[in-house]
């Protein structure tokens, strides 16, 4: 299911401007016509996909839909009346064979199918279909749609869908925290969530989905700009003289909260204390945090793996010296654009860090040759470089990548001006994985160029160098 964020759907189109309460027609239990006057929706998507463990005779499916019309039916449909006249062939086919063949349809179209008739109707709404549901527009009445789907999931074990383990709602503003609290309440077993970019979600309905979903282990809030913080309990407890007890904690080991404007240093120490198992962070652009928020990450989360704190310009090299305190855990970092950090900062992470496979420090113009030396000592097993748009670094700092990192297979240097063909020259002939050199907006001859492209040559050169063909 891969860390990535927006890894995992396509791109999403626009969705219908309203969702009638017709849309149940198409969960009735007896077949029905398609309107054949209906007008098509504008990309409405009920797609789903099976992202667990399959059940037996199923694979996993990636599901994507097509449009509903407004009153529920597909759009591209012209009519889905049963079969007149004899059997069709599908009629011989056993529902194992049936059922195989419904787990690569979305959503709508297992609709279609469900009004065929009745057999299909029962094969069509099988559990083991309906692990995963999503929904995507700009203009979707989002929280229509979500009661509208857990009101038939839950219709064989009423008030409760045992089945729905993923939810992807990303991009769909009108999802609102009445959304969301149904999907809490109707849905306990949910493990994934994705609503980026749905800003009227607020604290209270994420902490109705944390509190009644206990096995929540994905949550992707990116953009939520009013969730300022995730826990437990609803208020603060009034101070006492004793020590307080534990927080009570979560499942949660990804999650993504970039682009969460609001969110400050107490809101970050509250959801370290609660989501002690996070293996994967996200926090770009959170502006608002400092280096002290980094420290309650590492006293209460050392199961960290990915870290990205992208733009958070307040973070310099004392947050730094609080992340290497998660030591042999940290694979992937990136401090792009936070110009506070310097080689200081970078030496700690190296020292403590040995194991770290990825850095992104774009745009950190404090660090020079002396932070990539201490880099190359330090983290041999480094993959992946992005020291682009830090001027001093130069060609003294890729000879000792060169010399330490031999298995290096990305680096950028885009805009690095102090970068000629020497540095270029040692990389290539010691780091023969490399798969791709960013050295645009950078003088380099094209000699070196050439020089990289002889002995590693899977590697894709990207440059702004005319005489280089």
């Amino acid at each position: 299911m891969g860390a990535n964020n927006g890894k995992l759907y396509g791109s999403e189109g626009k969705g219908s401007s309203s969702i009638s309460s017709d849309v149940s027609s198409s969960t009735d239990h007896t077949p029905t016509k398609a309107n054949k006057n209906a007008t098509p929706s504008e990309g409405l998507e009920f797609g789903t996909r099976t992202l667990s463990t399959p059940s037996p005779g199923l694979k996993s499916s990636s599901l994507s839909s097509p449009a509903l019309s407004s009153n529920g039916h597909d759009s591209n449909s012209t009519s889905s009346s049963p079969t007149s006249g004899g059997h069709s062939p599908a009629d011989r086919l056993p529902d194992g064979v049936l059922l195989q063949i419904f787990s690569h349809l979305a959503t709508n179209q297992l609709c279609r199918c469900a009004r065929v008739c009745r057999r299909w109707y029962n094969l069509a709404w099988d559990p083991r279909l309906w692990r995963g549901v999503r929904l995507s527009g700009e203009l979707l009445h989002a929280d229509r749609a979500v009661r509208v789907l857990t009101q038939r999931l839950c219709q064989d074990t009423p008030n409760v869908c045992l089945t729905l383990e993923t939810v992807a709602a990303s991009g769909c503003k009108r999802l609102s925290d009445r959304g969301l609290r149904t999907l809490a309440q109707c849905c306990p077993e949910l493990r994934r969530l994705e609503v980026a970019g749905c800003y009227n979600i607020s604290n209270e309905a994420v902490f109705e989905v944390v509190s009644r979903c206990p096995n929540l282990e994905h949550l992707d809030l990116s953009g939520c700009s009013k969730v300022t913080c995730i826990s437990l309990t609803e208020e603060a407890s009034p101070p006492s003289p004793s020590p307080p007890p534990p927080p009570p904690q979560l499942s949660i080991r990804y999650l993504d909260m970039s682009d969460c404007s609001c969110l400050e240093d107490e809101g970050l120490r509250i959801i370290a204390a609660h989501c002690p198992r996070l293996t994967h962070l996200y926090l770009r652009r959170c502006t608002r945090l400092s280096d002290e928020a980094l420290r309650q990450l590492a006293l209460h989360c050392p199961s960290i793996r990915e870290l990205s704190l992208s733009d958070c310009r307040l973070l310099g090299d004392f947050g730094l010296r609080e992340v290497a305190r998660l030591e042999g855990c940290l694979r992937y970092l990136s401090v792009a654009h936070c110009a506070r950090v310097t080689d200081v900062g970078v030496r700690y992470v190296a020292r403590y860090c040995p194991k770290l496979r990825y850095l992104n420090a774009r745009g950190c113009e404090g660090l020079t040759d002396h932070g990539l030396g201490h880099l190359a000592r330090g983290c041999p097993k480094l993959k992946s470089l992005d020291a682009g748009k830090c001027p001093l670094v130069s060609d003294g700092g890729l000879e000792q990548l060169a010399l330490y990192c031999a298995g290096l297979r990305r680096v950028s240097l885009r805009a690095c001006e102090s970068v000629t063909g020497r540095g270029l020259r040692a990389l290539a002939a010691n780091c023969r994985q490399l798969q791709l050199l960013n050295v645009q907006e950078c003088e380099v001859p094209p000699e070196a160029l050439r020089f990289v492209r002889r002995h590693c040559r899977k590697c894709v050169i990207e440059h702004t160098n005319p005489a280089f063909y």
